[in-house]
């Protein structure tokens, strides 16, 4: 393994030398590039076509720069932009030519925030208040999906962040028109001063999927995304109206039936309508404040099943669309490690179990402009059968400086009510947090964060925290992460991977774009040392592995091959049963191998597959997972996935495990706006097999009608578990 490592790390440096400098990293312009918008004079119809006058006088830009496959050089696929505005709406006329025309074309499906890595895409990032550490993206497909999101210091990006805006576009035999109508009142921007103009910073991405093509305008280097707004050009030429009263209602309407059942006996039965919306008020260009009343998630998607074998907790992302709108802006956003605020804990009682808990009313209020960044969110929610009422509240501070630095403060204070019919007395968990960014050059990140919690329950005072530091360039990155937390840290709010622990990860890879082998894109071969040891007892180890991989590479279609391996050495110091399988306290040493290959995930017909196995404590365990993806139009699509885990001789008793995991969905769309999708999946484990069937037709710009059908059944149990729900909801959105 010693001599492994040492001719690992020697083709590491030979690879970084070998690397011609031209493709290196480039700074931000000293003078950023203008593009001018001009004032439309007669009236603009959204349709795609771009067939209005005013859309032939405007200015063309055409001046793409190439980042994918290789930094710079010419441009198979051109792009060509066009920017008009008039009092309500800012518009962007798109003609993206395409070498094979229709033909050449790549869309997976019609879903609204599609993955912008394996279809055709145009994008518009939106920096209004000029702060280059923060930007609103409007993104497209041939087809018209939408897709909107907000990236902090390129670093953070929200997905869920849902505005108000249109798009049609239209395909021809040389490629496809996409025609944007962004309202004013969806862009947050400074009021105008009189006689100065109005400067906003902006940049356009386009990729073009059949040949991976991706250019930006202006240019911006290939280690960055197109959301590095140090980059940007400036927009100008835009008389904008003054920011008005900006009040977005979003009531609901919803009937709801629940039905547990134990065998063939009904257990429990729910049959009820509910109504309630949420409120968003721009109180002036900077500050928004959104209100939520008896809030209901009906709609959100439900979390996978996952059979965990590791001794961390497993993180479970945010669904629900209250509380992803801004959640970059809290810190610890960006991790899965440490994150003293995670919205995931409000709705759930404050039991064991912890099991859904009603919302009755919360707000959120974020104040952000160039300097800085203020905001709160506080949550009522109600009490259960099983558990008091609670009251969330956090609040944050962030001051940039610099380009692209910032520090900032947060405070999260959790209270849970008493209850004389639960015999319980109130109890408050506060945590208080320090974070900051710091960006000395463009390729270098810094980030650090420092967080505590108090308990009144337990009285005791827990610590965490967590460092970065990173370099990226066009040919490497190198970074370190380290993590601790005490014991005692109890984020009531929050969410750790593990306490007791501090973790160290420094690593690396190498990016290598070899010119003597033309179908290869990239080649990132490189490893990370993980290594974790106790808080209270420094010196004690816990876990530490080596993740070398030689072979990571992507081709040019984007289909990727990986071979790795990664040995690994185990303390078990505490009871730990992964799956059930009790593991006898001691040290362990073994090596396990990954092979993982996906093919083009663009095409109508796609796979993947990965073969993990090895040695497992004190016997094996094989991992194979495979993947299917059938899309004939971009109207339908079919997808299968199938997981299955064998352990052998594992554990005190020396036990053999099969596990089954079996997933299949189906999505099918009339347009983008009416979808219908369907996902089943069955877990051997514990017999657990679960349907979600959801409708969702968008009979208006951001106002939906949702049927959804969930039914879960669990064979594990004696009597078998049922739980069956139904759904109707409609939402309506109006922006005055």
């Amino acid at each position: 393994m010693r001599y492994c490592l040492i001719i690992f790390i020697l083709m590491f440096t030979l690879t970084l030398v070998a690397q011609k400098r031209e493709v290196d990293n480039f700074p931000p312009p000293e003078i950023p590039l203008q593009i001018k918008a001009n004032r439309v004079t007669g009236k603009i119809t959204i349709d795609g076509k771009l067939n209005e006058t005013d859309w032939q006088n405007a200015k063309v830009v055409t001046d793409f720069f190439r980042v994918e496959p290789v930094q710079g050089g010419a441009i198979k696929n051109s792009t060509t932009v066009r920017v008009l505005y008039d009092n309500r709406f800012l518009y962007f006329g798109i003609f993206a030519s395409d070498s094979l025309g229709k033909k050449g074309l790549r869309i997976q499906d019609l879903r609204r925030d599609f993955n912008n890595g394996e279809n055709d895409v145009f994008g518009i990032q939106i920096d209004a208040q000029n702060t280059k550490q923060y930007a609103a993206s409007f993104q497209t497909t041939p087809y018209g999906n939408q897709l909107d999101l907000q990236s902090f210091n390129d670093n953070n990006t929200d997905r869920d962040w849902n505005a108000l805006w249109t798009v049609r576009t239209q395909r021809t035999d040389e490629g496809y028109y996409a025609e944007f109508a962004i309202p004013f009142k969806s862009i947050r921007y400074d009021k105008p001063v009189n006689g100065i103009p109005v400067e906003w910073g902006i940049t356009f991405y386009r990729l073009a999927r059949k040949d991976f093509e991706k250019t930006v305008f202006p240019a911006i280097p290939q280690s960055f995304s197109q959301n590095r707004m140090v980059y940007a050009a400036k927009l100008t030429g835009l008389e904008v109206p003054p920011p008005s009263a900006n009040i977005r209602i979003e009531p609901y309407a919803l009937y709801q039936y629940d039905q547990n059942k134990a065998s063939n006996i009904i257990t429990d039965k729910l049959s009820e309508p509910k109504i309630g919306g949420d409120v968003k008020w721009a109180i002036n260009p900077n500050a928004v404040l959104d209100v939520t009343i008896n809030t209901d998630f009906a709609q959100a998607d439900v979390d996978r099943a996952v059979n965990n074998l590791e001794r961390f907790n497993i993180f479970f992302p945010e669904r629900r669309q209250f509380f992803l709108e801004n959640s970059g802006i809290w810190a610890g956003g960006g991790n899965s490690q440490i994150r003293p605020f995670f919205s995931r804990t409000i709705g759930l009682e404050n039991t064991f179990n912890a099991a859904p808990a009603p919302l009755g009313v919360g707000a959120r209020f974020t104040d952000r402009n160039e300097n800085r960044t203020i905001a709160a969110l506080v949550v009522r929610q109600r009490d259960t059968d099983n558990s008091p009422a609670s009251t969330f509240g956090v609040s944050r501070y962030t001051q940039n400086y610099g380009k692209e630095n910032n520090v900032g403060a947060m405070v999260t204070y959790r209270l849970d009510d008493s209850s004389e019919d639960l015999g319980v007395s109130s109890q408050n968990n506060t945590t208080v947090s320090i974070d900051g960014f710091i960006r000395p050059k463009s390729e270098i990140t810094l980030s650090y964060l420092l967080s505590t919690s108090l308990d009144s329950e337990t009285g005791d005072t827990g610590y965490a925290g967590r460092v970065f530091a990173g370099a990226r360039t066009n040919k490497y990155y190198l970074g370190y992460v380290n993590t601790f937390v005490s014991h005692a840290y109890s984020p009531d709010m929050g969410f750790v991977f593990q306490k007791d622990v501090v973790y160290h990860s420094p690593g690396g890879y190498a990016i290598v774009r070899p010119k003597g082998l033309p179908f290869v894109r990239r080649w990132d071969p490189g490893a990370f040392f993980n290594y974790y040891h106790d808080f209270e007892d420094f010196g004690n180890f816990q876990q530490a592995s080596i993740y070398i991989f030689p072979i990571y590479t992507w081709f040019k279609d984007n289909s990727f091959v990986e071979a790795s391996f990664t040995p690994t050495w185990q303390n078990i110091n505490f009871n730990f049963a992964p799956l059930g399988l009790e593991i006898e306290e001691g040290e362990y040493h073994y090596t396990r191998f990954l092979l993982r290959y996906n093919t083009d995930q663009s095409k109508k017909l796609s796979g993947s597959f990965r073969y993990d196995f090895g040695n497992f404590y004190n016997g094996t365990r094989t991992t194979v997972i495979a993947g299917l993806r059938y899309a004939p139009i971009p109207h339908m699509a079919f997808s299968a996935d199938y997981e299955h885990n064998n352990i052998d001789s594992v554990g005190i008793l020396q036990e053999d495990l099969n596990t089954d995991l079996y997933t299949a969905s189906v999505r099918l769309a009339l347009n983008p706006r009416v979808q219908l999708s369907t996902f089943y999946q069955y877990n051997s484990f514990d017999e657990q097999g679960r349907w979600n069937v959801r409708f969702s037709w968008e009979y208006m710009p951001l106002s939906f009608i949702y049927l959804v059908f969930n039914d879960t059944q669990t064979d594990v149990f004696d009597p078998v578990q049922r739980s069956t729900q139904f759904i109707s909801k409609i939402t309506f959105l109006k922006q005055f």
